[in-house]
């Protein structure tokens, strides 16, 4: 996969066919975006373009009503995505204050048209660009009898009655409903970070755990609990029980952690990038009033992630 990071490193050309969004989640809804114009590419022998945005256009035009948005996705985890679905170019936009302020009809005339080139533009269902959001699918059609391009909106994805959006995908995580998010997203949730060392405790209980770094600033992390989860290791897919949060029947320092014990794996994770994989919510975090009884806990807990493993392997054989 090529990557571009601005404008002036792409070569103008009208073989170009498009796309243009933020992308977040990389979810069904835009995977079938990105479907159509693989496609497309193909059969038109022309040369696919992903365009998107970072920072995320809400962190620079941040509304003073609005909660800060948390993504689905850093960057990183967004080029990632869009290689697991085969997308061949990309160009990142560095989103300003300044570029903020640039005109609907600018941005596809100035930029888009005479920057990048292009014969044919595919948008999703709800896609607005430009200042105050002004650009739509009716001015891309006005704009495209102008300069000769052609337009394809795409349907919006329709999963069990329900229109798919990072909107809905970020409340299902935020509401401990991570199989629902997954469902949306055609893939489970993750976190990409790195394993640093731990205090040895879990290893001291007969749990030992891998601790995961991973950066919060602006990534969406479930809700503090007990999960279900997996990460690929050396090529395994290793299933774990994970627990998020403040680890508050050991601590009052408020330090939010994620630690993995993973089944039937005794390996060397340290210093390692790890993805972990979210499947299941089990239960909530809680403050034990003795080791015993979290012992007692982490078994049960255990078992039922064990449990919860035998059926998924059953149901993906």
């Amino acid at each position: 996969m090529k990557i571009y990071n601005s404008f002036s490193e792409i070569e103008r050309s009208d073989n170009h066919i498009i796309t243009v969004g933020t992308f977040d989640g990389v979810h069904l809804g835009h995977q079938q975006i990105l479907k159509r114009l693989k496609e497309v590419s193909m059969l038109e022998t022309k040369i696919p373009l992903v365009i998107t945005f970072h920072p995320h256009p809400q962190f620079v035009i941040q509304r003073q009503d609005k909660l800060p948005l948390q993504l689905l996705n850093t960057i990183e985890e967004r080029i990632k995505l869009f290689e697991r679905f085969g997308v061949e170019n990309v160009l990142i936009v560095n989103f300003t204050k300044e570029f903020a302020n640039t005109h609907a009809t600018d941005f596809v005339v100035e930029y888009l048209y005479k920057l990048v080139g292009f014969s044919k533009i595919f948008v999703g269902h709800d896609h607005f660009f430009g200042k105050n959001r002004e650009g739509n699918y009716e001015l891309l059609m006005k704009i495209s009898n102008e300069l000769n391009f052609k337009v394809e909106r795409i349907p919006p994805f329709i999963f069990d009655g329900v229109t798919i959006s990072s909107t809905k995908i970020r409340n299902a995580i935020s509401q401990n409903q991570i199989e629902l998010a997954n469902k949306f997203l055609g893939y489970d949730y993750f976190i990409d970070g790195i394993v640093v060392t731990g205090d040895g405790r879990g290893a001291n209980l007969g749990f030992p755990t891998a601790n995961i770094k991973f950066e919060e600033a602006n990534k969406l992390v479930p809700s503090n609990g007990v999960y279900l989860v997996y990460s690929f290791i050396d090529g395994r897919k290793i299933f774990g029980m994970a627990n998020l949060g403040f680890r508050p029947t050991f601590y009052t320092d408020r330090k939010r952690v994620l630690e993995v014990h993973y089944l039937n794996f005794n390996g060397n994770l340290y210093q390692k990038q790890i993805s972990v994989h979210f499947l299941k919510f089990i239960r909530e975090e809680r403050k034990f009033n003795s080791v015993d009884d979290l012992l007692i806990q982490l078994n049960n807990d255990k078992e039922l992630c064990q449990k919860m493993i035998n059926i998924h392997n059953e149901s993906t054989l």
